[in-house]
């Protein structure tokens, strides 16, 4: 069974981590029985009317658990792990659901809060509906808009990049194999025009940032064709993204 838990605005401008790399620490708490899937990345509305860091994203981590039982033991260590690590001037924000509650509500709260304003109010309507776990942890408490918005949006599957992996990103070879990053379980999908499939012997440039889409609710690396035998990633390290 697989467990959605999502934080946001846990950091200040200017600090020296972002709420990407909090919930990156997360995983190394997780309970026995439980295995951390992937951190993805959610971008939500950049508006003058919402407040934000720098970015405005959330990040939620896609957990499998061994049962619904264990939901309220992540919400007792993501509460701590917030008090242990958030920067003081921040407004954190905490969602934990199943795959199992009707997530249509926070799906549908998600794909709104990525193109409009929101309000708490929403966000706890959404949470509500799904029988979700939201709570603010500190300061103005918006963050439980983007903690919701970022489990609608993880958990339908067709936004967002992960920041990490079952098998941890930053550990694959700038340029290798791109049978090396299949078996990892990391779709490489070609998005040219003739869209041509790439071998396993291949050679694929991440250009130093492996970050794969969330496409499908599938990890997926998108990739074009730069020579024969050779395949490289759309995306490259924007400056201070993780």
């Amino acid at each position: 069974m697989r467990a959605y838990v999502c934080f946001d605005d846990t950091d200040t401008l200017g600090s020296d981590r972002g709420t990407g790399k909090l919930v990156r620490w997360f995983a190394d708490k997780l309970p026995d029985g439980c295995e951390l899937w992937g951190v993805v990345r959610q971008q939500l509305l950049v508006h003058p009317d919402v407040p934000y860091t720098s970015h405005n994203s959330s990040a939620c981590a896609v957990i499998d658990v061994p049962d619904i039982s264990i939901l309220s033991e992540l919400a007792e260590i993501s509460a701590a792990h917030i008090v242990e690590h958030f920067i003081d001037g921040s407004d954190p924000g905490l969602c934990i659901v199943s795959e199992t509650d009707d997530l249509s509500a926070l799906m549908a709260f998600g794909r709104q809060a990525a193109i409009e304003v929101v309000t708490q109010a929403d966000a706890y309507a959404a949470a509500r509906s799904a029988a979700a776990h939201l709570s603010g942890h500190g300061g103005t408490e918006d963050g439980v808009i983007g903690a919701a918005a970022g489990v609608g949006l993880t958990a339908n599957g067709w936004a967002g990049r992960l920041i990490e992996y079952r098998v941890p990103l930053r550990s694959f070879e700038d340029v290798l194999p791109v049978g090396e990053v299949e078996a990892a379980g990391i779709a490489v999908l070609p998005v040219d025009r003739n869209v041509m499939m790439p071998k396993p012997s291949d050679t694929l440039n991440t250009q130093g940032w492996l970050r794969p889409r969330l496409w499908g609710g599938r990890a997926v690396l998108p990739v074009v064709c730069t020579e024969p035998g050779l395949w490289t990633a759309i995306a490259k390290r924007p400056p201070s993204v993780s």
